[in-house]
């Protein structure tokens, strides 16, 4: 066995709640009973109105890619740090858009750096994508000759990985949309604009205006990310964001931020020493999947989506040298404690951890 312990099963924790755990790639949600909500609203003093219900959302350690979850050997089934360099570097950029006037977020309160407790949003069914410079799926639609992208027309002459002249909006679904004229009925596929525009309900928005904000949120934040990294020398290159409408204790509707933002599993972000010397060094998730490109013994089994089934199959069997998940953990780990401006204490147990606070300071252990 490994000498390090990492939370690669989250959704089983001995917490009270509210029907069943929703267990995601990465993260599972705990939705807590209405009294206990309600409880810890006036204990805590939760700015947040009265019956808003509350979850438990705890990160885990895994690793996902190419639509798996993918385990190392020696038992180590997730990546020391991960969970908390994600969380600590969401609630980061979370803290600045507050300051900079952007929108609130869906978390509200913080009981270990593995635990978020957040509140429940009627999600919008757009995945919020922002991009500076031409790569991944873009370029290789552009390199095929592709020179309209999600509504949007391209120049001809871009290169790989060049910077683009303004940040562009590239949508895409969140989840399956049904009955919309020229959206395939199928997970995270690119769409317009207009699409939207001409479908406000089956991607839950509420107004024409609604989408013009999204935008904007989805722009000043990708900004302000960009503009605190280049401090760092570090360049951001595209991401994904994703947004929800909630109640404020006046009773108002208001678009905020939810998910997480600008952490290394939903953006790129490349070193600027590397990229102004003609070379890509990814301090993202990005880097990760170029590993398992590498290592596995079929790239096609992980590129093409026809052989899913096998995918699966791969996923299942195969274990990544713990030296690979060591060596993801330090990009990871790397990058936040960069960001948040401090190193990153990663926990010894840290499933006992989270049991222990949500218990002695929360009440929500039975």
């Amino acid at each position: 066995m490994s000498s390090y312990k990492v939370l690669d099963v989250n959704d089983d924790l001995p917490i009270r709640t509210k029907g069943a755990v929703h267990s995601g790639k990465v993260r599972s949600v705990y939705w807590l009973t209405d009294e206990d909500s309600a409880r810890l609203i006036k204990e805590k003093g939760y700015n947040v109105p009265k019956g808003t219900e509350l979850a438990i959302m705890v990160i885990s350690d895994r690793i996902s890619a190419f639509d798996c979850i993918w385990k190392g050997e020696n038992g180590l089934n997730g990546v020391p740090g991960k969970g908390i360099a994600l969380n600590s570097v969401a609630a980061h950029w979370f803290k600045l858009f507050d300051a900079a006037g952007l929108a609130g977020n869906h978390i509200v309160d913080i009981p270990h750096p593995y635990v978020w407790i957040v509140r429940k949003a009627s999600t919008v069914r757009v995945e919020a994508i922002a991009r500076q410079y031409i790569t991944g799926s873009m370029w290789r639609d552009y390199n095929k000759g592709v020179r309209n992208f999600c509504g949007i027309d391209l120049p001809e002459g871009l290169i790989a990985n060049q910077k683009l002249p303004e940040v562009l909006i590239t949508p895409s679904t969140k989840g399956i949309i049904r009955g919309v004229a020229g959206v395939p009925e199928q997970d995270d596929v690119n769409i317009t604009r207009q699409n939207i525009l001409n479908n406000l309900e089956a991607f839950n928005f509420n107004s024409n205006a609604d989408v013009d904000q999204y935008e904007r949120l989805l722009t000043e934040g990708f900004k302000l990310i960009a503009s605190e990294l280049a401090k760092l020398d570090q360049i951001f290159v595209d991401t994904k964001f994703e947004f929800g409408y909630v109640e404020d204790v006046d009773g108002n509707e208001k678009l905020i931020y939810i998910d997480e933002v600008g952490t290394p599993d939903s953006s790129r972000i490349w070193d600027g020493p590397a990229y102004r010397d003609g070379k890509i060094i990814e301090n993202s998730k990005e880097g990760f999947r170029q590993l398992l490109i590498n290592n596995v013994p079929d790239s096609d089994v992980l590129l093409n989506k026809n052989r899913m089934p096998e995918r699966e199959q791969l996923a299942r069997d195969y274990t990544l040298p713990e030296s690979v998940m060591l060596e993801v953990s330090n990009t990871y780990v790397g990058i936040a404690s960069k960001i948040v401006g401090k190193a990153l204490t990663i926990p010894a147990d840290p499933r006992a951890e989270v049991i222990a606070v949500l218990d002695s300071q929360y009440g929500l252990i039975d």
